[in-house]
C-alpha cells in the first residue's frame, strides 16, 4: 500500500516562511513526478510547483521567486520552502506522487491528505 503523507503546514503572518515535507512510501518501483497542489475554498485545486525525478522543476508565476521545490529520489520525499508568504497563499496544500509498480509502465497518481497552510495577521 503506498502511502503519501504531508507535514509542515501552519499558521504563519504575512512574510513569513514555512517547509512543507512529503514523503512517500510502500510498494514502489519509481517516481517520476513529484509536486505540490493547493486548493482554497471556492477554488480548484492548482498546480504550486512541481519537480521530475531528473530535477525538472516547475512554478506556478504566483510563487515563483518566493517557494522552492526539492526532491530527494533516495528517501521518496518532496520539499517545499515557502517565504515571504501572502495571505493568498492560504489554502490546504497537497502532495502529489506519480508512481510505477514493477511490471506497469503507467505512472499512477497518489496524493497525500492535504495539510493547511494558513497565512493571516
Amino acid at each position: 500500500q503506498v502511502q503519501v503523507v504531508e507535514s509542515g503546514g501552519g499558521l504563519v503572518q504575512p512574510g513569513g516562511s514555512l517547509r512543507l515535507s512529503c514523503a512517500a512510501s510502500g510498494s514502489i518501483f519509481s517516481i517520476n513526478f513529484m509536486g505540490w497542489y493547493r486548493q482554497a475554498p471556492g477554488k480548484q485545486r492548482e498546480l504550486v510547483a512541481g519537480i521530475t525525478s531528473a530535477g525538472s522543476v516547475n512554478y506556478d508565476a504566483s510563487v515563483k521567486g518566493r517557494f522552492t521545490i526539492s526532491i530527494d529520489n533516495a528517501k521518496n520525499t518532496v520539499y517545499l520552502q515557502m517565504n515571504s508568504l501572502k495571505p493568498e497563499d492560504t489554502a490546504v496544500y497537497y502532495c502529489i506522487a506519480h508512481i510505477a509498480y514493477s511490471g506497469r509502465s503507467n505512472y499512477y497518481q497518489h496524493w497525500g491528505q492535504g495539510t493547511q497552510v494558513t497565512v493571516s495577521s
